[in-house]
């Protein structure tokens, strides 16, 4: 076990970090109105009562815009975590499919599926899960039938108060920063680099999410409104009607 060079970590999580922002302004340029438009339910923006263009924009872009960063989010706490990990046990981003970590700690081989938060999936998508996790464990012992391989999924934030799952350990929040990087407190100092340039940062993505917003909704405006107010059939119509794509 190595100490965590917080210097260089501070440095890695902020160059990460701004590359994160980057793609949050890279999704919104590369958004199309109807192809965000195709993809979600013009009868929940009904029954929301939405009345002006600029509202169900807003909408509309505000739910694709969440997704979408959850995604690129996970990403960066991933490579986050494997960094951590890489320097403190000499862990690796592993060679098994799905296996997002692998490294050696106290006589034991863990792999490690990392997820964003407790809640990231259905029974299938576990059961999936432990499929990755059975797979890997029988490859990781062919040449080792006595290595002990310890299958882990961890979650970024959160909790979960039964962490033995038997097949697997589930280790949340600070269980998780603690398991990678042997500090019980990492989950808390971590906010200060993750959150370097915030305000900068958001500040320019405002200013550009506020131009989509005025260009997406005059767009509307000219083909899905009729006389100022919003022809509903014919949203409807441009989301549903026929057969093809």
């Amino acid at each position: 076990m190595s100490s965590l060079d917080w210097t260089a970590l501070t440095a890695f999580a902020e160059d990460r970090i701004a590359t994160f922002h980057q793609k949050r302004l890279d999704n919104l340029h590369r958004l199309k109105l109807k192809t965000a438009l195709k993809r979600k339910n013009p009868y929940l923006f009904k029954a929301k009562n939405l009345l002006t263009a600029g509202d169900l924009v807003k909408t509309l872009l505000d739910a694709h815009l969440s997704s979408q960063e959850e995604t690129i989010f996970g990403d960066f706490l991933e490579e986050l975590a494997i960094y951590i990990n890489a320097q403190v046990f000499g862990g690796r981003k592993s060679s098994s499919e799905g296996i997002d970590l692998e490294f050696d700690r106290d006589g034991i081989r863990y792999i490690v599926s990392i997820k964003s938060g407790p809640n990231w999936g259905n029974s299938s998508q576990i059961r999936k899960m432990l499929d990755t996790f059975t797979k890997a464990q029988k490859v990781l012992r062919t040449g080792n039938s006595k290595l002990h391989v310890q299958a882990v999924n961890g979650c970024c934030y959160g909790k979960d108060g039964r962490p033995d799952k038997g097949a697997y350990l589930k280790l949340c929040g600070q269980r998780f920063w603690m398991f990678i990087s042997g500090d019980d407190s990492l989950y808390t100092k971590l906010v200060e680099p993750i959150g370097h340039r915030a305000k900068e940062k958001n500040d320019h993505f405002q200013k550009q999410y506020a131009k989509v917003i005025n260009l997406f909704a005059q767009e509307f405006m000219q083909d899905f409104c009729d006389n100022g107010e919003i022809d509903w059939a014919k949203l409807v119509e441009f989301n549903s009607a026929g057969t093809g794509e």
